[in-house]
């Protein structure tokens, strides 16, 4: 395309601004700027003036039983986030059969459920089942919690990654005499994981993060660990910003980690379905 086409074609699609809108977009991004800045220094002002930049207030780390407390209350997120991620992806694979089942009273009960319990506020839930069943196991309420909510979520990921496979895939294995229990198994199920592996495993990042609402049920996972410090005066002053700065780089780590195992996983089933390809040609 020549140069006379392409710039025609831009003044079709957008209008190039003249001097005084890039004048006026000048002054929104300065304004914008200074408005940002003058939020952030106000932030920090206000902390400073609550002397949480006072470097006494790390000294708390510095201890061993402290230490410790923070090791444990991340292990008992990590047990948790397991439980809930292994309970909810069967629970989500379960229930997206029978929303795929030729039988209505199982796909309209099982409709039902998933609605049911993406409606239901998490938070709303766990409270729910800790007062009502398990008020001395704090994590069970957490992990079923998270398995009913995530795992009616993970249906859904799973019910819309098999729809997208073309439908003649099913068809041709139907026409070769295979039940629907083997196409689902062998045709159908194989070919959605590659495109809904992605929103999975975003799904259990988000269920790692979650495992933080164990707090308000007084399970000792690595927020309310964190709460604890915080919550310990250190020279008349909380720590709130050194927890901050030590719990929050936890979960931001380990929700990459789980980031990069989905996109290795990701990769590799490519790779398989290219080396497949390549032998069947």
């Amino acid at each position: 395309m020549s140069l006379l086409n392409r710039s025609a074609t831009a003044s079709v699609l957008y209008d190039a601004p003249g001097p005084r809108a890039r004048a006026r977009y000048r002054v929104f991004g300065i304004v914008s700027l200074l408005a940002i800045a003058g939020l952030i220094w106000f932030a920090v002002a206000t902390l400073a003036d609550k002397n949480q930049f006072d470097p006494d207030l790390w000294d708390v780390f510095q201890y061993t039983n402290i230490q410790q407390r923070i090791v444990d209350g991340l292990l008992s997120t990590l047990k948790a986030f397991g439980l809930a991620a292994l309970f909810s992806l069967a629970l989500g694979a379960l229930l997206a059969a029978g929303q795929l089942s030729d039988h209505k009273p199982v796909r309209w009960a099982c409709t039902a459920v998933v609605q049911f319990f993406r409606a239901m506020p998490l938070l709303i839930l766990i409270v729910a089942l800790y007062y009502a069943f398990f008020a001395k196991e704090p994590m069970w309420a957490l992990v079923l919690g998270l398995t009913l909510y995530n795992g009616s979520v993970q249906a859904e990921i799973i019910r819309s990654g098999v729809n997208a496979v073309p439908r003649g895939q099913g068809e041709a294995a139907y026409a070769l005499g295979m039940r629907k229990t083997q196409v689902m198994t062998f045709i159908l199920v194989p070919q959605a994981v590659r495109s809904m592996l992605p929103s999975m495993i975003g799904q259990l990042v988000v269920t790692l993060k979650d495992t933080s609402l164990g707090f308000i049920i007084t399970y000792h996972e690595l927020l309310f660990v964190g709460k604890a410090i915080a919550s310990q005066p250190l020279y008349a002053a909380f720590p709130y910003i050194p927890v901050v700065l030590v719990i929050g780089p936890i979960y931001i780590a380990m929700c990459l980690l789980l980031t990069a195992l989905a996109n290795w996983i990701e990769s590799r089933g490519r790779r398989g379905a290219n080396r497949r390809t390549s032998t069947a040609a």
